[in-house]
């Protein structure tokens, strides 16, 4: 990809995404500007990844194609007020906070702009990450592919509109807090039953990042590759009927009906 990629804010969640990028080889390392607050922060990103740094956020602002706004809701504002009278008239404005719509970018900005939302997660660190993508009307096709492109570097990306963006933290966006607990609990009854809790999470983990691949890579239904595990009499079967007399379907549900009404009102607070 032919394009200069800026960073404003260099946290974690941006520096996964400067990793995948060098790592697949989609934009090579001297065409990525990023800022941050402290030069010991900038320093350590030049070191590590050999991109061009700055502590002046209206640098990147003016060089970059595809403009990364990877700083926490509540400094948007203050950011954008700072950069909007040099950022270049075809850039294509991201952001990666919640709760920052499309609208709200437009008018901050003042003008009109290329904006997109995407809403990544933590396993994007480890290469596995999962976003969604919502733009508006003037990020035409091949743009709209670029911030594809840039994003399935280090995952999977898929693009949604607006209005079931607040359904995503509850699925992908905090949902791997919810598979730490069940691997916790996976760990907690192996041990239980005698196995080392090193081991046991090893296999539990190991187990969790299989049973995904074969959703991904099969396209089978869940509900048919969980059949698949199930023999008649058998100890899964027995398993899946005590989780379900449990209530394990419907505290998944409730869950993620809760996160989606507090990110609903997450997104008002700036």
């Amino acid at each position: 990809m032919n394009k200069e990629i800026g960073f404003i804010g260099s946290g974690k969640m941006a520096e996964a995404i400067i990793g995948g990028l060098i790592k697949s080889e989609l934009v090579p390392a001297n065409q990525i500007f990023a800022s941050a607050k402290t030069r010991e922060t900038i320093e350590k990103m030049a070191i590590k990844y050999a991109i061009k740094t700055t502590i002046q956020n209206r640098e990147v602002a003016k060089k970059a194609d595809m403009l990364i706004l990877a700083v926490k809701p509540d400094l948007h504002k203050e950011v954008i007020e700072e950069i909007s009278d040099v950022v270049k008239s075809d850039a294509v404005i991201i952001t990666i906070a919640a709760g920052i719509s499309l609208d709200f970018l437009e008018s901050t900005f003042g003008k009109t702009i290329k904006a997109v939302r995407v809403m990544p997660n933590t396993p994007s660190l480890v290469g596995e990450g999962m976003s969604a993508i919502c733009a508006n009307e003037s990020v035409n096709d091949d743009e709209l592919q670029n911030v594809i492109s840039l994003f399935e570097s280090f995952g999977k990306a898929e693009v949604l509109p607006e209005k079931l963006m607040d359904a995503v933290p509850a699925v992908s966006g905090s949902s791997p807090a919810y598979v730490y607990m069940f691997i916790e609990a996976l760990g907690d009854g192996a041990v239980q039953q005698g196995i080392a809790r090193s081991q046991a999470y090893t296999m539990a983990a190991q187990a969790v990042l299989g049973a995904a691949k074969m959703v991904l890579e099969t396209g089978n239904h869940p509900g048919e590759l969980k059949d698949n595990v199930c023999t008649p009499g058998g100890a899964t079967i027995e398993a899946v009927t005590t989780l379900e007399k449990k209530g394990f379907r419907a505290a998944v549900v409730s869950a993620m009906e809760a996160c989606t009404e507090k990110s609903k009102k997450l997104k008002d607070i700036k």
